[in-house]
């Protein structure tokens, strides 16, 4: 299986990466994480109510699925299927759940988009979802990321290019 969690801080550019990724290679699977509240700029999400949500999951059909921010997030288990059929599978996670994910897909690889405090900071404040009080807190945050997985970081402070170029060439073979 090629399956390509990413994840990083709010603001980071995961969305840009992987939807710069889509344009250059169609050939990628690109998830679309279901989650409780409306898809917004930017971001392509499949918005669904908490009572969805929770529907969706009662019936099995999510691989895997977490709560952050006082959302619900879920990957959607036809994900799983398209890895078994050998696509290179790519899916936007909280670094929270990288080792639940890696159970779920194994060989799973690790894509961490970092960016400066200052750029994070200017990114949040663009999105205009979060006050100053809550954009304080993610950048405080700090989630390591477990150990044993195999990570390639990115650091997404510059261009929207740039950071997709890395993208694209963390995406290549790995020599075992």
């Amino acid at each position: 299986m090629k399956v390509f969690a990413v994840c990083g801080p709010s603001g980071a550019g995961k969305d840009t990466l992987i939807d710069g990724a889509r344009a250059a290679r169609p050939d990628l699977h690109i998830v679309r994480r279901t989650v409780t509240r409306p898809s917004g700029p930017g971001e392509d999400v499949v918005g669904v109510t908490p009572e969805e949500f929770a529907a969706i999951r009662e019936a099995g059909r999510f691989a895997l699925d977490w709560q952050a921010h006082g959302l619900c997030y879920g990957i959607p288990i036809s994900s799983l299927k398209a890895a078994q059929e050998g696509q290179t599978v790519i899916f936007n996670v909280s670094r929270a759940m990288l080792n639940p994910a890696s159970g779920v897909f194994p060989g799973l690889r690790v894509i961490n988009v970092t960016a400066s405090a200052k750029v994070l900071a200017r990114r949040l404040a663009g999105r205009g979802r979060e006050t100053e009080a809550d954009i304080a807190a993610r950048l405080a945050r700090d989630i390591p990321l477990p150990a044993g997985l195999r990570v390639t970081t990115i650091r997404n402070d510059g261009t929207a290019e740039d950071g997709i170029a890395a993208f694209l060439a963390a995406l290549q073979p790995v020599s075992a």
